[in-house]
């Protein structure tokens, strides 16, 4: 990444172990697995699907304010930021941290998995009650990572699996990501363990904000 750096690349987010920042682990009490980082200017803020307020939301994001209204008559929030949920306790975490703008993917299978992969399994060891959504591929083959980690501490773990919530696999088999009914499962299963409120209201309920990203926008990214 220094090399890169160097040579003038501009590299996302800003700020890329905020969610470690704001959710610290003895308060962790679910985990939302991506991939990597929004490679767009504006976009990443160091939480997993989050977008800053203003910054409209991508369409993976769209899909998840979609299935949180699943159920309910909520109406979708008008930020893209799901800050709250990680004061809540819900864990934002990426497998890749950082990415190169414009790059999908530019970051992975660069180091940072064997950084995430310590991560996760040091939530499943401490973490109790936790619930862990893990939409897509990628996110589930860290599915046997976590039990195991639990299984040795004895932790008591929740992992809810479906497709991603990208428009190209939301509504298709095995497991659609729209009607999966996580965010419901997951807030009654911790409730029932004495821990309400996680995937609680994010601010600014109302209909989503369809204006893009702000031209000019102090997206302060790491450049080179």
């Amino acid at each position: 990444m220094r090399e890169r750096l160097a040579a003038g690349a501009v590299i996302y987010p800003p700020q890329p172990f905020r969610a470690l920042a704001v959710t610290s682990l003895p308060n962790v009490r679910a985990v939302v697995l991506g991939q990597d980082p929004y490679h767009g200017p504006g976009q990443a803020e160091g939480l997993a699907f989050s977008v800053p307020p203003g910054v409209r939301p991508p369409p993976s994001l769209r899909n998840i304010f979609e299935e949180l209204k699943c159920g309910s008559d909520a109406a979708s929030p008008q930020s893209g930021s799901l800050l709250a949920w990680a004061e809540q306790g819900v864990l934002l975490l990426n497998t890749s941290l950082t990415v190169e703008e414009g790059q999908a993917g530019s970051h992975a299978r660069k180091g940072w998995e064997a950084l995430t992969d310590r991560l996760l399994a040091e939530v499943a060891t401490q973490a109790s009650p936790c619930a862990y959504l893990l939409w897509g591929a990628h996110a589930q083959a860290k599915a046997a990572l976590i039990r195991e980690s639990a299984g040795r501490q004895g932790c008591d773990i929740l992992v809810l699996q479906a497709n991603h919530p990208s428009p190209l696999s939301a509504r298709r088999p095995p497991v659609p990501f729209l009607g999966c009914g996580h965010f419901a499962q997951a807030r009654d299963w911790l409730a029932a363990r004495g821990h309400p409120g996680s995937f609680g209201p994010l601010s600014g309920a109302g209909p989503v904000a369809t204006m893009p990203s702000p031209a000019g926008a102090p997206t302060h990214p790491l450049k080179g």
